[in-house]
């Protein structure tokens, strides 16, 4: 019996995914030192979290719960970038090592072999850091957890996960021709970790635009938090551009993979 072409590559993904994960267990104690300083990284998430809700009522005019709320589904959102896609912002090293050409010679797509590459056990650090937010940001929210609030916070987590997605894998493009472009990830991550756990509003009225039009920081958390929290007062945006935050993150996604399909196309290894 023949398998479907799409079901015998998912099943060749699952596989590669288990011999990495099995391969990172073989050096037990790195596997668990990443996992820990996946969560050591994101202490200052914590702390900025228990400072909002140990020692404000609020910032710009939201409640701490909204607060952290924008951070827990900014972490979370960021946890399972890392864990699906992440490795995307290494691809300066594939180029830069030669390695990119090997994968060009292989019959599965370029894109999923860079994230099949490692298996990311530093991303289950993140994982709990987000996890753990986002239960202490339900659990102090003070409003009904309808089923429409569930799923539009399940579809606010997925489009933030995209939406980061899309911004590395934008980025990426750069690296076929520019490796030391890598830098403009690593500035873009230090943007992103900083200024995305705070109500844009707090910002000048310039930086808030930038993070909305320019980098669209405001769509993974920020204005989600608002729709679900009611606050769509001010956001900088019409009520129904931000509720229509979770699209923005597929739309962005698949635009961005049309780019970097393009940019490998015109890639040239070692080999010319």
């Amino acid at each position: 019996m023949t398998m479907h072409p799409a079901l015998a590559r998912l099943r060749v993904t699952a596989r590669i995914v288990a011999l990495t994960f099995r391969a990172s267990l073989d050096y037990r104690g790195e596997f668990l030192v990443n996992v820990l300083f996946g969560a050591v990284y994101q202490t200052s998430v914590i702390v900025f979290a228990s400072v909002v809700l140990g020692r404000f009522p609020g910032m710009g005019g939201w409640p701490a719960h909204a607060v952290l709320m924008i951070v827990a589904l900014r972490m979370l959102s960021h946890a399972l970038f890392w864990l699906f896609f992440g490795r995307i912002a290494t691809l300066a090293e594939f180029v830069q090592e030669g390695n990119l050409d090997a994968l060009l010679l292989r019959p599965l797509p370029v894109y999923r072999q860079v994230q099949l590459a490692t298996f990311p056990s530093n991303a289950f650090g993140d994982l709990i850091v987000g996890v753990s937010l986002f239960v202490a940001a339900v659990l102090s929210f003070d409003v009904p957890w309808t089923p429409a609030r569930i799923l539009y916070t399940a579809a606010a987590l997925a489009g933030g996960t995209l939406l980061e997605a899309a911004v590395y894998t934008t980025l990426s493009c750069l690296h076929f021709r520019f490796p030391a472009a890598v830098q403009w990830s690593y500035w873009t991550a230090e943007l992103m970790s900083t200024f995305g756990n705070y109500p844009l509003k707090v910002l000048p009225r310039a930086v808030g635009w930038a993070f909305t039009f320019v980098l669209p920081l405001a769509f993974i958390a920020y204005l989600p938090t608002g729709v679900l929290t009611g606050n769509t007062a001010g956001l900088g945006v019409p009520a129904a551009v931000a509720a229509a935050s979770p699209a923005v993150g597929v739309v962005a996604y698949l635009v961005s993979r049309l780019l970097w399909n393009r940019a490998l196309r015109g890639y040239t290894g070692i080999n010319g």
